[in-house]
């Protein structure tokens, strides 16, 4: 601050002007760039590779100069960089998890020794990272690989996971992907975007000093279209993707029908509420929320919502803090225009700005910006625009702060103030998102998940629970890899019923008629159509509703009326209910053998056997309801924090034809025992059992519309469930192509998708069901909760 030096610190602090900056040189990571002819090629077999004739993109710094250039793929190198990752995936998975653990931390110490080199080129390419959080993170899944054998023995790696990361990503979220996949014995391709890939093939070498195997990582580099043609090489096992909402929509719908789990974090264009109640400290909010909305490189999207009665205050002081701020650069030119039309959008509601200074006529540059006065229906509240814009809402009371907290369909983190602690907890279990900060803001730790709710994501990363998507429990199938069929989507499951006109009668056989169980009601499909249900020989049993789009309606608005009371219910009252259901299906074993007899064509003592698996794995279930629970991990930081599983909402399952008894009860208890709600589409092919269940559902002390029991085809009961808004969660039994629509059609809004091929689970006999394992138990609890974790800081 040489031109400083006449001023004394009082007109310093009163003018909070910022001091001379030298701007660092970035030598070493020039150096490095230096290198390798300032071209980058891809990184494969432990090796840098780099084929001539290739399409090239140019990495930019922040005055528009160039950096370097990194090639785009084309698919022989796509296939060869498979190839070796398989290899390489043999050779790291059959490695103990203390070898593994051994070149993790290795790995750490490395990247303390070329912090400076990293640090530079990060901050080069536009794409700066914490070093020190990325050797913390890195320690940290060494810990968990060198436990695995432990803690996780009936758990396999996946095989090839592919991570496709986009510009709008951060470095360190890229590698809260990439490291526990290591952790578990898994080989990774990672597809960064242009700005991402210098940083990540420097890794990539760091890598190999820490002595990984050759084709454990490997890096390709290419336009937006390579994440896709990677994802569609035979020897991809898992995929996922961080980024925006709509390149991660795109990507899923293209990956439909390849048989490949896909899992998506879309943080990046999350709005997320950052709530300031009359009770807080309004000087640390007020300095909180200016750090967070208009630092250079943004997390997420902040909205401010604001109690009533110190708005006035907040905006007095927003006032004085942004004054001098200097206009922050945005991602691109086209940003520019983005923000440009959001700000005249806003001033057309009658929304009025604090700015720092006026706009710039052009460029990629705009000045801190608070647009108050907003509407919580307008769109720069709902979906924040890019850049230094800070929508600001007003609330009354508690309540309706977080309604509007609540209003967005993102709900990946929330920022809450307030000095009363009942408030804080209170508000932090009312928001429907993964993470919550009380007076603190984005504040992370490897220890404790993250996870994106609704639009945000259907994945969680960070903690051990971060750990399992990268890994199967030993007895699950994989789901097989394929080629997408040529499927109609917008026909999928509206092919009308067939009647049959019987040919004659006999008085002396009548057919019994059922009904199918909505909202704590029996009742007819609301299409007054039937279905026959047949034993094997082809004997008619009893005719079926056959439910269609407005059953499907009618369950979930019931189910939406009585979860969220089924949920505040104890774990302990949740146990009461499940031990009552168990109790009434005992009492009536011999009916519901003999259903599963007549249907199914096994044997009394098949059948009989099957109920009683079924009654003890309710007991199971009603057992674990007040068993499973989050924690308090200790961090390095100052303060404590929180991690709780929660109840998805409603689930929509369909149901196998293996086991149509036990299947039912097993997938039931675990949905239900959480507090979830639960629409049942029994099995096309074996129905009776499910129908006759639902006497026991009527007997027991389970909530009228928490359980529902719809009949029917199962392609046109699964397009109904995809195409509701309000269904968190899709749990699919069923065909390719039924996998195949499910995928394309839960990207909008956002579903967290389950999906097995019956044909390949069929092989077993029923044995997934009959002789399940503790995994596959925990995987079933797994994918009927979310996380979510509560930062509450000390001082």
């Amino acid at each position: 601050m040489a031109k400083s030096t006449s001023k004394s610190v009082y007109d310093i602090f009163q003018s909070m002007e910022y001091g001379a900056y030298s701007p660092s040189t970035a030598a070493t990571a020039r150096a490095w760039l230096e290198r390798h002819s300032h071209s980058l090629g891809f990184f494969t077999d432990g090796k840098f590779v780099c084929p001539v004739d290739r399409q090239t993109h140019t990495v930019i710094d922040s005055t528009g100069g160039t950096v370097c250039s990194v090639i785009c793929a084309k698919d022989e190198d796509i296939s060869s960089c498979g190839s070796s990752a398989s290899a390489g995936f043999k050779t790291w998975s059959e490695l103990s998890g203390h070898r593994r653990a051994k070149v993790l931390l290795r790995l750490a110490s490395t990247l303390q020794r070329y912090t400076q080199c990293v640090s530079e080129l990060c901050d080069l390419c536009q794409s700066p990272c914490s070093l020190p959080a990325l050797i913390r993170l890195t320690q940290y899944y060494a810990g968990w690989a060198q436990l695995q054998d432990t803690l996780m023995p009936e758990w396999i790696p996946r095989g090839v996971v592919a991570v496709v990361v986009s510009d709008d990503c951060s470095f360190h979220s890229m590698w809260l992907k990439v490291l526990p996949a290591l952790a578990m014995g898994n080989a990774v391709i990672m597809v960064p975007g242009v700005k991402l890939a210098p940083p990540t093939l420097l890794l990539a070498q760091l890598f190999m000093e820490a002595a990984l195997p050759a084709g454990v990582l490997s890096v390709v580099t290419g336009d937006a279209s390579v994440g896709a043609r990677v994802a569609e090489n035979n020897q991809i096992s898992y995929l996922t993707y961080s980024g925006s909402q709509q390149d991660g929509e795109v990507l899923a719908k293209q990956m439909a029908g390849w048989g490949l789990p896909v899992s998506l974090c879309l943080s990046v264009s999350a709005a997320c509420p950052f709530i300031i109640f009359e009770s807080a400290d309004i000087d640390s909010a007020v300095d909180g929320v200016i750090e967070a909305a208009f630092k250079k490189k943004k997390d997420w999207q902040w909205v401010l919502c604001v109690q009533e009665s110190v708005l006035d205050s907040v905006v007095s002081r927003l006032k004085l803090r942004i004054t001098g701020l200097k206009c922050v650069p945005l991602g691109s030119e086209s940003d520019r225009t983005l923000v440009d039309a959001a700000v005249q959008d806003a001033l057309q509601q009658g929304a009025t700005l604090i700015q720092s200074c006026s706009p710039p006529a052009s460029g990629a540059l705009y000045p801190p910006t608070v647009l108050c006065g907003l509407a919580p229906p307008s769109s720069a509240a709902v979906f924040s625009p890019p850049g230094p814009l800070l929508p600001l809402l007003s609330f009354r009371s508690a309540a309706e702060g977080v309604a509007l907290g609540n209003r967005s369909p993102h709900g990946q983190a929330a920022s809450i103030w307030t000095e009363d602690l009942n408030l804080a907890l209170e508000t932090a279990k009312s928001l429907c998102v993964g993470s919550v900060w009380v007076n603190s803001h984005s504040v992370t730790d490897p220890s404790l998940p993250q996870c994106g709710r609704r639009d945000s994501g259907n994945c969680t990363d960070g903690g051990k629970e971060g750990l399992y998507q990268f890994l199967r429990p030993c007895p699950s199938p994989a789901l097989p890899r394929s080629t997408p069929a040529s499927l109609d989507y917008a026909a999928f499951g509206t092919t009308a019923s067939r009647f049959m006109v019987p040919e004659g009668f006999d008085p002396s056989s009548v057919t019994r008629s059922c009904s199918q169980y909505v909202g704590g009601k029996l009742c007819k499909a609301d299409s007054g159509c039937s279905r026959t249900v047949q034993a094997p020989g082809g004997a008619v049993l009893a005719h079926c509703p056959d439910g269609g789009r407005k059953d499907v309606r009618n369950a979930v608005e019931a189910a939406l009326k009585v979860q969220p009371g089924w949920l505040r219910k104890s774990p302990a009252a949740r146990a009461l209910s499940l031990y009552s259901l168990s109790d009434h299906l005992e009492k009536r074993r011999r009916e519901m053998a003999a259903s599963i007899q007549a249907q199914t064509g096994l044997s009394v003592e098949e059948a009989d056997k099957e109920v009683e698996l079924s009654i003890s794995r309710l007991s199971d279930w009603a057992a674990r309801c007040d068993k499973q629970s989050g924690g308090m991990p200790p961090l390095p930081q100052t303060g404590s924090a929180l991690s709780a599983p929660e109840a998805l909402g409603v689930v929509g399952v369909v149901l196998p034809d293996a086991k149509p008894l036990l299947s039912l009860v097993s997938l039931l208890g675990a949905a239900v025992s959480m507090g979830n709600a639960v629409i049942l589409v029994p099995s096309e092919k074996y129905p009776l059992p499910a129908i006759d269940f639902i006497q026991v559902l009527q007997a027991s002390d389970i909530p009228a519309g928490v359980v529902s029991v719809i009949t029917g085809r199962r392609n046109q009961l699964t397009q109904a469930l995809a195409n509701h808004s309000e269904i968190q969660a899709i749990w699919y039994w069923g065909s390719l192509e039924g996998c195949q629509f499910l995928q394309h059609t839960c990207c909008s809004p956002l579903k967290r998708l389950w999906l097995h091929c019956e044909e390949e689970e069929g092989k077993d006999g029923g044995k997934y069901w009959s002789h399940p394992s503790p995994s596959l138990q925990e995987e079933m609890w797994r994918e009927a909760v979310v996380w979510k974790s509560v930062w509450i800081p000390t001082a």
